[in-house]
């Protein structure tokens, strides 16, 4: 995502996921968007695990 539409926060992108997910016409779409999903849950997990590992 490298464009001047992305979103601000991490909830920005869940929802914007989510949004693309509903109307997904097939299984390999929305196998896809899945995928970025998890790609951004392991980034918040990582940035989470780096603050407790920080203090």
């Amino acid at each position: 995502m490298a464009s001047g539409t992305e979103p601000s926060t991490a909830d920005d992108e869940v929802r914007r996921l989510y949004e693309r997910y509903q109307p997904a016409d097939t299984d390999e779409e929305r196998h896809k968007i899945l995928l970025e999903m998890g790609e951004l849950d392991g980034r918040r997990h990582s940035d989470i695990y780096a603050a407790l590992e920080s203090e």
